[in-house]
């Protein structure tokens, strides 16, 4: 089993922890650049005001879900493509994972796809109360050293944001590599009244998901032999 680290908060302040890291990689092919320009203002996310869900699609979804952080987009693109009724948002700051997304987008005609390419906390803060089965955030930066740490997305803050969001039922899905910051995520939800770790056994943990697709990321992770843990908290009808 997973050994819970001691709470230490002396570096996770209860302060939005913004965005770090590379926004920008290696310049984007021409069409990305096209793609950039004509196809992300269509399907970018407006955070300036409260988002209404039911407006954000072309047609009527049975279900909204949200991934934070989506990299290069394999996860989500999949999921959309699997499940062409429930309505997806995807974050991510970093412009060449986005225009690699709009590319899938565009040739996949998904039409059940928003995007912010920015901070995930103004995308979370924009959505109404109880509006999201599901929330994935699937091997997050893990910044591994202790001074880092308060920039993980993972927090007391962003747990009661999850909490706020997910409707009865709905499930946060966290995935990760890096057994410190699996370690972190649960000394962080177990302690919540609002979410309960759906595990009863290890394979509930160390097994994705059904129908699960693995992003290039985890496939390199794989490669080089690290074993990945997979979190499932349920959202609470009330505390507990």
């Amino acid at each position: 089993m997973i050994d819970l680290p001691e709470r230490d908060d002396s570096y996770a302040a209860e302060i939005r922890p913004g965005l770090h890291g590379r926004r920008k990689g290696k310049p984007l092919r021409t069409h990305q650049n096209e793609l950039y320009e004509t196809l992300l203002p269509r399907l970018k996310l407006d955070v300036t005001g409260r988002v209404d869900p039911a407006g954000l699609f072309p047609r009527a979804m049975d279900d909204l879900c949200i991934e934070i952080g989506f990299g290069g987009g394999e996860h989500l693109a999949a999921d959309a493509r699997n499940n062409p009724d429930v309505g997806f948002i995807g974050c991510e700051p970093f412009i060449n994972g986005v225009a690699k997304l709009l590319a899938v987008i565009e040739t996949d005609r998904l039409d059940n796809v928003r995007l912010h390419a920015g901070d995930a906390y103004d995308a979370l803060h924009a959505l109404p109360d109880g509006c999201v089965g599901r929330i994935n955030l699937l091997y997050p930066d893990p910044w591994p050293k202790r001074r880092q740490r308060k920039r993980r997305f993972v927090s007391d803050q962003s747990v009661r944001e999850f909490a706020r969001l997910l409707r009865p039922g709905g499930e946060f899905r966290f995935a990760s590599d890096i057994d410190d910051y699996t370690g972190w995520t649960l000394a962080r939800l177990l302690p919540s009244p609002h979410f309960s770790w759906s595990a009863q056994t290890e394979q509930d943990w160390v097994l994705p998901w059904q129908g699960y697709t693995r992003t290039r990321y985890e496939e390199k992770a794989i490669r080089e032999g690290r074993r990945s843990s997979y979190l499932t908290f349920v959202r609470n009808a009330a505390p507990v």
